[in-house]
């Protein structure tokens, strides 16, 4: 009775008064679930909203403290009623042990309930900021999806993969644009304080490709985003919105020094890698250009599930191949970490992926608008992606040199065409594979039983035979989440 009506048991055989302002709070909780089970259904962004608050989320933490706390109390009082004296001693270890398990099942998961929504309060606090929410321009959100990296071998933290994710307002329908790290004369949209520094663009040559801007703006021109708290993020979103000829409204910046965390938190992710990726060794002291050392391993073809350190060389390895080869791969590690972090992964594995995110994710969303964006996220989830790069293939082949003089009328072009047909097909699941002409579909991976090994590789790399392992690791861009 204490198990199924808490205070039941009180009214029937012990302190009715007990009994009665227990099965108060008993049915008040009752109504309280019912009501969530419906809002969940009818308006579950109010729900997360609620679930996320700063204040809210403290309350139903001290409720359900209050609740775990009484309920055990009930369970004591149960035990008195009980008189376990009176009982058969054979009988009394079975109702004992009973009584102890089911205080457990009851109010511990009750405590660690509220212990977990303590972490997740203490999450979204520390990475979410406090500023005002922002509406969706032209019915969609533009988000900026920077990975820095910070080395010891670099100049302060520059995104090496830089992505703008935009997504429908309405239907969570996604388009995914990647933008490489070696991009030259990057425009600013007007209004762009940078325009006062760069007034045609980010176009100083080799020494102005994309990623250096996010530096040189922290380093030298912080006073321009006076409001910001990271004036380099803010400068990335005005190249990006110049770039693409959108407005880019919001960033994420994830450290790729804490990315192996990160995927060692959720367990690993399944990707369906494509062809050999290596993973790079250390640079070779006084060559020019530079020379690494022959690959400290291999990710082999096929689906593999990939821990953190595997997971990060997978997104950042550029060996032998370009740059274009990578942003594939970073385009898969993401989409198969959206597919893969599900309810039971976050569930399971909180408390580790909470703790990695405040210490690798940066952003500027705020945390009043969590709630919407997390109830577009569900919708994003079930749909495939559309993706375009500003550059090879899509912009012509590597040789053709697109992302040193690109062509921006074409760009702008192709992208409201994307973004035009995106709108048309809103809502649905489209199939993985997506015409070359204007999009880059999710390829599968190529079939590598050619009798190509490991140690094959190794000699090649070992010789110094560059043209040969260029031409074997030619489709290790093209990949799958699994």
């Amino acid at each position: 009775m204490t198990l199924l009506l808490p205070g039941s048991a009180q009214i029937v055989a012990g302190d009715r008064g007990l009994g009665r302002r227990a099965l108060r709070v008993t049915f008040a909780c009752w109504a309280l679930v019912l009501l969530s089970l419906v809002l969940a259904l009818a308006d579950r962004s109010l729900l997360v909203g609620i679930v996320t608050h700063r204040w809210w989320s403290l309350a139903i933490i001290v409720a359900l403290l209050g609740i775990a706390l009484g309920w055990a109390l009930l369970f004591v009082n149960t035990l008195r009623l009980i008189r376990l004296p009176l009982l058969d001693r054979a009988v009394r270890p079975a109702v004992a042990a009973t009584m102890a398990l089911l205080m457990v099942l009851t109010s511990g998961s009750l405590a660690y309930g509220a212990y977990v929504l303590g972490v997740g309060r203490s999450t979204v606090g520390s990475i979410f900021s406090s500023g005002p929410a922002f509406e969706p321009v032209d019915g969609r959100y533009n988000f900026l999806l920077m990975g820095g990296d910070a080395g010891e071998d670099r100049t302060g933290r520059r995104p090496d993969s830089i992505s703008v994710i935009s997504v429908d307002a309405g239907t969570g329908s996604t388009v995914t644009f990647s933008i490489p790290r070696n991009f030259q004369n990057a425009p600013f949209p007007d209004g762009s304080p940078l325009q006062q520094v760069f007034p045609d663009g980010y176009s100083c040559g080799d020494e102005c490709i994309i990623n250096s801007l996010y530096t040189e703006v922290t380093q030298n021109y912080a006073e321009l985003y006076p409001d910001a708290a990271d004036p380099g993020a803010a400068a990335m979103m005005d190249a990006a919105s110049g770039v693409l000829g959108i407005d880019v409204q919001a960033y994420v910046l994830v450290d790729m020094s804490g990315f192996e965390q990160l995927i060692n938190a959720m367990g690993g992710v399944t990707i369906d890698v494509g062809g050999w990726v290596p993973i790079t060794a250390a640079e070779i002291p006084g060559t020019d250009p530079v020379r690494h050392y022959p690959p400290d391993g291999w990710i082999a073809p096929g689906v593999q599930r990939l821990d953190g350190y595997h997971a990060l060389w997978y997104a950042r390895s550029r060996e032998f191949v370009t740059d274009y080869h990578r942003i594939s791969r970073q385009q898969c590690v993401q989409q198969a970490m959206i597919a893969q972090l599900d309810p039971a992964t976050l569930i399971t594995r909180f408390q580790s992926i909470a703790a990695a995110g405040t210490q690798i994710v940066e952003t500027d969303i705020a945390q009043d608008q969590l709630a919407g964006f997390v109830d577009l996220a569900l919708k994003a989830q079930g749909q495939s992606t559309r993706r375009l790069t500003i550059g090879a293939p899509d912009f012509g082949t590597v040789e053709e040199n697109f992302a040193t003089y690109p062509d921006l009328d074409r760009v702008h072009s192709r992208v409201r065409t994307m973004l035009a047909e995106d709108v048309a097909d809103a809502g649905a699941i489209r199939p993985l594979e997506l015409e070359r002409a204007g999009v880059v579909g999710m390829l599968p991976a190529q079939d590598t039983g050619s009798g190509i090994t490991e140690q094959y590789l190794q000699e090649l790399a070992t010789i110094g035979d560059d043209a040969t392992l260029s031409e074997l690791l030619d489709d290790n861009g093209e990949c799958s989440p699994a």
